[in-house]
C-alpha cells in the first residue's frame, strides 16, 4: 500500500506508534512516487500505453522544442529534482503554519506523492487548519500534474506551458465542475453549518479524492444523498499522465470523450474524415486503439475486483469502495474500508494487494510479464 501511493491501511492507533515506524510508512509513498515517475518514463512507452506517450504527442507540437533531454536517464533526474524540490517547499509551508518537523516533512512526502499516509489517525483533519488544508489542496494538484510540465514551467519562468496542455486545461475543469456541485449540494443540504465549512470540506475532500491522495478532514461518508459515492467514483479518473496520481489519467478520458464525439458526427457525415486532436495536432490512430484497450482493460479488471472482494466477504457497497480504494491507488473507501482495511479478512487484504499492483503498474505492465513471447524477445 505504501510503495503503491494507495494509503489503505491496517494500522489503527498512530499516535502511538514509534515516530521510526511512522517514518517509514511515510518514506514508502514518496519513494513509490519515484518509482511511477520512472515507470511512465521509461517502460510504459515501451508497451505503447504509457501515459507520457500521450504526453510526448501533445507537446510534440506548440511545445516541441521544449523537450527535457535525450536520454532517459537524464530525463528521470530532471523530474527527481523536480519532485524533490516540490517536497521540500511543502514540508516547508507546513512547518511554516505550524507543523512540527516530523509531521510537516511526513505529509509533504505523502501529498506529493498522492499517497495518503498520515502520522496520526484522524488523516489530516488531526491539524484542524484551513491554511494547511489549502496549502495541501495545492500540492496534491502539483502532484496530480505532469512533473515534466512543472519542470517546463521553471526552466521558461512561465505558467504558459500549463495553459498550453490540453490535458491539465481538462482536469482542472473537471476539477471546477466537480467542486461547484460537491459545495452547492452542502450548501442545501447542510445550510447551518455555514457556507465558509462546506467551502473548506467540498475543496480539499474532492481534491484529496480525484488526486487519489486519501487524505480525510470530514467524515465523507455522512455527506448527503450521492456525494460519497461520487467522491469516491472521481478516483477512476485521476489526475494527469506523468504524475504520482492514480486512476485512468484525465488525458485518456479526454481523449475517449473525444473520439466518442467523432463517431456521433460520422453518424451524421458518414463520408466524412475526422480525426482526435490534441494541443491541435492529430493523434495517431495506433494511440486511440491502445488507450481503448486500456480502458477495456481496466474496466474488466475492476469488475473482476468488484466481484472478488465480494467472495471474500464484503458486502456491495464496501466492495465497490475497496475495489475503487485498492485499483485507483486512492486508500479510502466506503463501508467497512471507509477509513481502513483494519476489520477485513487476509482474503480481502490478498485482493486488494492485487489490486493495488495492477493499478499501479497500469495493469499491462504486469500481465505483460505472463506472455510466453516477452520472455523470448
Amino acid at each position: 500500500s505504501g510503495i503503491t501511493t494507495t494509503g489503505a491501511t491496517v494500522l489503527v492507533g498512530l499516535d502511538q506508534l514509534p515516530r521510526s515506524l511512522l517514518f517509514y510508512r511515510q518514506q514508502l509513498q514518496w519513494l513509490g512516487g519515484l518509482g511511477i515517475i520512472v515507470l511512465v518514463v521509461a517502460f510504459l512507452p515501451l508497451l505503447g500505453v504509457g501515459g507520457m506517450q500521450l504526453y510526448k504527442a501533445e507537446i510534440s507540437g506548440p511545445m516541441k522544442d521544449n523537450r527535457l533531454s535525450g536520454r532517459i536517464s537524464e530525463t528521470a533526474k530532471l523530474l527527481w529534482l523536480v519532485y524533490a524540490g516540490l517536497t521540500l517547499l511543502c514540508a516547508f509551508l507546513f512547518k511554516l503554519e505550524g507543523m512540527s518537523w516530523f509531521d510537516a516533512v511526513g505529509h509533504a512526502f505523502s501529498t506529493l506523492a498522492t499517497g495518503g499516509f498520515s502520522t496520526h489517525d484522524a488523516s489530516f483533519g488531526y491539524f484542524n487548519s484551513p491554511v494547511m488544508e489549502m496549502t495541501a489542496v495545492v500540492f496534491m494538484l502539483l502532484g496530480a500534474t505532469p512533473m515534466a510540465l512543472h519542470y517546463l514551467a521553471l526552466r521558461q519562468f512561465s505558467l504558459r506551458v500549463y495553459l498550453l496542455s490540453s490535458e491539465f486545461k481538462f482536469f482542472m475543469l473537471l476539477v471546477l465542475v466537480l467542486f461547484v456541485l460537491t459545495v452547492v449540494t452542502l450548501l442545501f443540504d447542510m445550510p447551518r453549518i455555514g457556507w465558509l465549512h462546506d467551502f473548506r470540506w467540498a475543496l480539499f475532500n474532492l481534491v484529496s479524492f480525484i488526486t487519489t491522495t486519501g487524505f480525510s478532514i470530514t467524515d465523507h461518508t455522512t455527506w448527503p444523498y450521492f456525494l460519497p459515492v461520487l467522491l469516491i467514483t472521481t478516483a477512476l479518473i485521476g489526475g494527469c499522465a506523468g504524475s504520482t496520481s492514480g486512476g485512468l489519467k484525465s488525458v485518456r478520458l479526454l481523449l475517449l470523450t473525444r473520439q466518442g464525439l467523432n463517431e456521433i458526427r460520422r453518424l451524421v457525415h458518414p463520408h466524412a474524415q475526422f480525426v482526435v486532436k490534441m494541443g491541435g495536432h492529430a493523434i495517431e490512430p495506433s494511440v486511440i486503439s491502445a488507450v481503448w484497450a486500456f480502458f477495456s482493460a481496466y474496466v474488466f479488471v475492476f469488475v473482476l475486483t468488484f466481484f472478488a472482494m465480494m467472495m471474500t466477504g464484503l458486502d456491495m457497497v464496501s466492495a465497490y469502495g475497496a475495489a475503487i480504494a485498492t485499483l485507483t491507488s486512492l486508500g479510502p473507501g466506503l463501508g467497512t474500508v471507509a477509513y481502513n482495511f483494519a476489520s477485513v479478512g487476509n482474503g480481502t487484504l490478498i485482493v486488494s494487494i492485487v489490486a493495488m499492483i495492477l493499478g499501479r503498474l497500469e495493469i499491462f505492465t504486469v500481465l505483460v510479464l505472463f506472455l510466453p513471447m516477452f520472455w523470448r524477445r
